[in-house]
C-alpha cells in the first residue's frame, strides 16, 4: 500500500517537473533569443542558430548615439513612478472605503467598477483623447500620468479583499481612543498592508511602464516619447531595418521590471494569497 502511494507520488512529481521544464523553455526561449539577437552583428533578427557567430555591443551604443534612448528611458521612469504613487494611493483608498464604510449604493458602485474594469482600455481612448484635447493636455506627460492613475482604482477588489482580513477590533479600538478615519488608515491599516502595497505598486508600475497604445495616441513629439513608443517607431517604418538595435532596447527596457520583480517577489506572492482569503 505504501509502495503504491510512493509510486503515485513519484509519477505525479515527475509529470509536474516535466511540465515546469516545458513551461520554462517556452517562457525563456523568446527572451533568450532577443538577448542573443542584441549581441548579433548586422541588422537582421533571423539566424540559423540562437547563439550569434560573433558578438558586438554596437547596438547598445547605437541606441544612445542614433536615438534619444536616454530621454525615452527617463520619460518612462518618470511616468511610471508618478503613476505608481498616485495609482497606489487611489487604489488603497478605494479598497479601504469599500471595505470599511457602508453607504447607500455601495454594492451598485462596486458592481459598476467591476464591470468597467472588464472592458479593454482602448474602448475609451477616443473619449479620453477629446477630453484631454479640451483640457489642452495632449502631448504632455501629465495627461498620461492622470489617466494611468485614475484607471488604477478599477482594480480595487484586491485591496478590498485584503482590508477585509484585517481584524475590525483594531480599528474599533483606535476609534475608542479618539482616532479619526485618516489616522486609522495611515497609522494602523497601512503598516499591516505591506504585501498589498507592494503588489499594487508593482502592478501599477508595470502597467504604465509597458503601455503602448495610449502613450502612442497622446505623446507625439520625440522628446515626449516613452520607451514603448520610441522602440516601436524604430521598426514601425517599412524602410526600417534596425531590428538588432530594437532587441538591445528591449533588453534594457526589461531591466527595471525584472529587478523589481526579483526584489519584491516575496511580497508579491503574499499579497496575492492574502487578498484571496475573502474574495
Amino acid at each position: 500500500m505504501i509502495t503504491g502511494k510512493k509510486a503515485k507520488t513519484s509519477v505525479r512529481l515527475s509529470f509536474s517537473y516535466v511540465a515546469l521544464v516545458l513551461l520554462t523553455v517556452f517562457c525563456a526561449y523568446p527572451a533568450l533569443w532577443v538577448l542573443m539577437s542584441s549581441f548579433r552583428t548586422g541588422d537582421a533578427l533571423f539566424s540559423d542558430t540562437i547563439l550569434p557567430a560573433s558578438y558586438t555591443f554596437s547596438h547598445y551604443i547605437g541606441l544612445f548615439d542614433k536615438h534619444p534612448f536616454g530621454v525615452w528611458y527617463w520619460n518612462t521612469l518618470k511616468i511610471s513612478v508618478s503613476s505608481m504613487i498616485l495609482g497606489t494611493i487611489l487604489t488603497l483608498l478605494t479598497g479601504y472605503a469599500f471595505s470599511v464604510f457602508r453607504f447607500t449604493g455601495r454594492k451598485n458602485l462596486m458592481s459598476m467598477l467591476l464591470v468597467l474594469g472588464l472592458f479593454p482600455g482602448f474602448m475609451s481612448m477616443i473619449a479620453i483623447y477629446i477630453l484631454l484635447n479640451q483640457m489642452n493636455l495632449l502631448n504632455t506627460h501629465t495627461a498620461v500620468v492622470i489617466v494611468y492613475a485614475a484607471g488604477a482604482p478599477l482594480y480595487f477588489l484586491f485591496a478590498k479583499s485584503y482590508f477585509d482580513t484585517i481584524p475590525k477590533s483594531l480599528v474599533e479600538a483606535a476609534r475608542i481612543d479618539g482616532a479619526g478615519h485618516m489616522p486609522i488608515f495611515f497609522r494602523i491599516v497601512l503598516p499591516l498592508s505591506t504585501p498589498l502595497i507592494v503588489f499594487t505598486s508593482l502592478m501599477t508600475f508595470t502597467g504604465a511602464f509597458t503601455d503602448f497604445i495610449f502613450a502612442k495616441l497622446v505623446l507625439r513629439s520625440p522628446d515626449k516619447k516613452t520607451l514603448a513608443v520610441g522602440l516601436f517607431d524604430m521598426i514601425g517604418d517599412r524602410f526600417s531595418n534596425e531590428f538588432t538595435m530594437f532587441a538591445a532596447g528591449c533588453v534594457l527596457a526589461a531591466v527595471p521590471v525584472t529587478v523589481l520583480f526579483i526584489l519584491m517577489q516575496r511580497f508579491l506572492v503574499e499579497g496575492l494569497t492574502a487578498g484571496a482569503d475573502k474574495g
